[in-house]
């Protein structure tokens, strides 16, 4: 039987749902207005500014829910773009993600955003609010598999920084770069393990840092001021010398909202880490997994570059993402709730 759309006023939404290590990607295929800007950060402001309200209707319960993550595909400036990309979640837009490139690699191939597919990979611009990532998707007889990306340069904004932490007292951070700014510390701090401890614990600690940062440390980036905000604290094992051995750590991003995956452009800021520390060389490949589902992504710095005054590197990451279905949403008029809600 044809599945038919149940009565309803205005307009369809369209998505494609996927994942990317446990961590949800709802593709955005139709349903917006035109997004308004002359640049894919203009056009970040704009759907902040006057669309917001279908953000809550994708992310938020009843058809998501607090950790929902979405992306919605828009026209690029950069020629050289094959797409560009707006990101969203629980509490309003991100700048970079890696676990959406990762799935929006595999996903522009599949659904032609690319004119011709190569074997052994297919290369995909994707224009992300952060920049220009080059993501490259394995393809062999018309299907395809993993997804490497080649980050904007990243950097150690700060090393062994104090903050006063409500709760904890004094504790020392670093604060690093991978498309988006994020605080790690070692969970050991707060007596946790990132893959034993209960999720609400860690979630606990990693908010109450990230809260005595945004309050006590002043963010710069060299190229926009849009991309200076604390994006989340990523809580680690600790273990960041070199070793073949994973090291895991749990990202705690946007409203208290907690990564499945590894998360991309953490593991590109904690590489970028690292290295600025001398704990790794170039193209050294470390794997992350995620303290939540102890899924994997590799990561290596694999070129020396700068970023304003800062040295910076670009890195390399990789990992694979999954379809889970398509939707098509609605909403009715008397429905009290079709805006959205959340459940804190």
């Amino acid at each position: 039987m044809e599945m038919q759309l149940p009565p309803h006023e205005g307009l369809e939404l369209s998505v494609t749902d996927m994942h990317t290590g446990g961590e949800p990607l709802r593709i955005i295929l139709s349903g917006y207005p035109e997004v308004k800007g002359d640049s894919v950060l203009a056009k970040r402001r704009y759907i902040r500014e006057h669309l917001d309200h279908l953000r809550k209707v994708l992310m938020y319960e009843p058809r998501g829910h607090n950790d929902m993550y979405g992306a919605l595909i828009v026209d690029s400036e950069i020629p050289e773009a094959d797409l560009g990309v707006l990101f969203m979640h629980n509490e309003g837009y991100s700048t970079m993600c890696g676990h959406a490139v990762i799935a929006l690699g595999r996903y522009a191939v599949d659904y032609k955003l690319v004119k011709k597919p190569r074997s052994p990979e297919t290369q995909v611009n994707i224009h992300c609010p952060c920049g220009l990532v080059r993501a490259f998707v394995e393809y062999s007889e018309g299907k395809t598999g993993g997804v490497r990306f080649l980050s904007v340069p990243a950097f150690a904004f700060a090393t062994d920084v104090t903050v006063k932490v409500e709760g904890f007292g004094e504790v020392e951070v670093d604060i690093g770069y991978g498309g988006a700014f994020y605080a790690f510390v070692n969970a050991q701090r707060f007596g946790l393990d990132v893959t034993k401890s209960r999720t609400q614990d860690l979630v606990d600690a990693a908010t109450a840092v990230t809260k005595a940062v945004k309050s006590q440390v002043k963010l710069h980036h060299p190229t926009s001021d849009d991309l200076a905000f604390l994006y989340g604290t990523i809580l680690t094992d600790g273990k960041d010398d070199y070793s073949a051995e994973p090291t895991s750590n749990i990202c705690v991003f946007a409203e208290a909202q907690v990564d499945r995956s590894p998360t991309g452009s953490g593991v590109t800021a904690r590489v970028a880490l690292q290295f600025y520390k001398g704990l790794i060389q170039l193209n050294q490949t470390r794997t992350f997994q995620s303290g939540a589902t102890g899924s994997l992504f590799t990561g290596k710095a694999v070129q020396e570059t700068k970023c304003g005054d800062f040295k910076a590197v670009v890195v390399e990451v990789a990992g694979r993402a999954f379809y889970t279905g398509v939707s098509r949403f609605v909403q009715e008029p008397d429905d009290e709730l079709t805006h959205g809600f959340l459940l804190k």
